[in-house]
Order: C-alpha cells, then sequence, then structure tokens
C-alpha cells in the first residue's frame, strides 16, 4: 500500500504517517520545508516496519498546482500508483477581518481549500484508471461553525465539505472512498503559534476543552479510512454541531451575543 500524505512534516499528517508506516506501508510525506520533511522521516526510520526505501518525501507546496502534480508523479514513480492519499496541509492565522490583509486571508484559501483540490486532483485520475482509491480529506471543528477572528480559516475549511460530499458521489462509479475528517483542537506545533494570536470571543465560543493529542486524532482518522467512513467528527460537540448545526448554532451564537 502506497499512502501519500501532504502536511506530512508535522502534526496529525506525521503521525497518520507513523501509523502507516508501522503497519509496513509504503509513505511519501510531501510539505514546503526541506528540514522539517527531513526530520520526520528520520524520526519514521526508528519505527517503522517499512523498509527504509519505502518512506520516501517530496518538496511541494500543495498551493502550486504544477509542483504538487510533478511531487505526486515522481513519489508514485519511486513507490507505486498512491492507494490511499490524505490531504492533512493546512495553515490557520487569527485575526478579525477588518486586520486581515487580502495576502493572509487568501493564503489561507489557497492552502487550505485550493491546496486540498490540488492534491487530490494530482492522484484522481490514476485513481480513476485502477478502479480503486482511497482519500481523506482534513478540514477542522472550525469547518462547522463560523469563530470570531477566523473568518479565512472557517471559509476555507467549511468549503472543504461541499467539495468532499460532490467528490464523493463521483468517485463512487471508480470505486473511490473520499471522506472528510473535522479534528479538535489538537497538539501541534500549529497550534503553539496560533493560541496566543487567538481572539477571547473565540476562546469565549470554543470553551475550555483540551486539545487532542495528534495521534489520538490521526488514530481516528486511520480507523475511519479503513472503514471508508464519508465523515468524521471528533467528540460529542462537534458530532452535534455537523448533525445537527442548523438547530444548534442558532441557539449557541444567541448565548454568545449574551455572554458578550
Amino acid at each position: 500500500m502506497h499512502v501519500i500524505v501532504t502536511g506530512g512534516s508535522s502534526g496529525i499528517g506525521l503521525e497518520v504517517s507513523r501509523l502507516y508506516a508501522s503497519r509496513g506501508a509504503r509513505v511519501t510525506l510531501i510539505a514546503r520545508d526541506r528540514l522539517k520533511l527531513q526530520v520526520a522521516r528520520d524520526g519514521l526510520l526508528v519505527t517503522a516496519k517499512s523498509a527504509p526505501d519505502d518512506i520516501q518525501m517530496a518538496l511541494a507546496d500543495v498551493g502550486d498546482e504544477a509542483a504538487i502534480r510533478d511531487a505526486v508523479q515522481h513519489a508514485e514513480s519511486r513507490l507505486g500508483p498512491c492507494d490511499v492519499l490524505i490531504a492533512c496541509a493546512g495553515i490557520v492565522e487569527p485575526a478579525v477581518f477588518e486586520d486581515l490583509s487580502s495576502d493572509r486571508f487568501n493564503e489561507q484559501i489557497r492552502i487550505n481549500l485550493l491546496g486540498t483540490v490540488n492534491a487530490v486532483r494530482s492522484v484522481y485520475t490514476g485513481m480513476t484508471h485502477r478502479g480503486q482509491g482511497r482519500i481523506m480529506i482534513v478540514s477542522s471543528g472550525a469547518g462547522l461553525i463560523g469563530i470570531h477572528g477566523y473568518s479565512a480559516y472557517c471559509a476555507s475549511k467549511a468549503a472543504l465539505t461541499g467539495f468532499a460530499e460532490a467528490l464523493a458521489q463521483e468517485g463512487q462509479a471508480h470505486g473511490i472512498t473520499v471522506g472528510i475528517c473535522f479534528p479538535p483542537d489538537t497538539q501541534t506545533p500549529q497550534l503553539e503559534r496560533e493560541l496566543p494570536k487567538r481572539p477571547i470571543e473565540a476562546q469565549r465560543l470554543m470553551g475550555k476543552a483540551g486539545a487532542w493529542t495528534a495521534d489520538a486524532v490521526a488514530r481516528k482518522i486511520v480507523r475511519a479510512i479503513e472503514r471508508r467512513s464519508g465523515k468524521l467528527y471528533f467528540g460529542f460537540s462537534l458530532a452535534a454541531l455537523g448533525l445537527f448545526g442548523g438547530v444548534i448554532k442558532p441557539v449557541l451564537f444567541w448565548w454568545y451575543r449574551r455572554r458578550a
């Protein structure tokens, strides 16, 4: 099995890669930072059951369609066709809309939404020709509800739901399973960078629930891929938002306004 993970150099992507490598899968990590990729690969080799040559890395910005396409083509030439894609690359930069420049807003759309589309496009044609494949799109709990100070991030992650749902219907005819998951706050380097910038208004809405470990999130993602699940929620609150958001969100926003 060849598993390709975008955003594989750290956080959830790295832990997903670690799980697959521990099972002897062929794994390709894709990210933008060569040093982080090398450190990630070296770390995987310590516990992997995969042969060293079966854990590869590729340098690419998912927001660059040509770059991610070339990276995937190179990976497939070395380790074979992609059986599983986990589109995990993403960025977040909290700021109220009036303080968020067009460049910073557009960058989150470019990486989180278009970067996911680019990654999927790079493997999708091959999967359709082979009549099989699994794709897991990593969204966020913030894709289920609008959050103060997260207009760009929420927009980019919410859009992934429509993309995943439409693609899942199209992929069925070709034997391709498309899933989407909505992780909560997760203990990653990105969360460490984000929290100092998180507005107090956002913290009020999101509550004081502790962050999940990246390993715990990764295990649920891998299990969902194995079960060919269409949607994966983490915890009661996010499951309730995902399944009953139309009823819950008006009440939640009313409570938030009164508290504010």
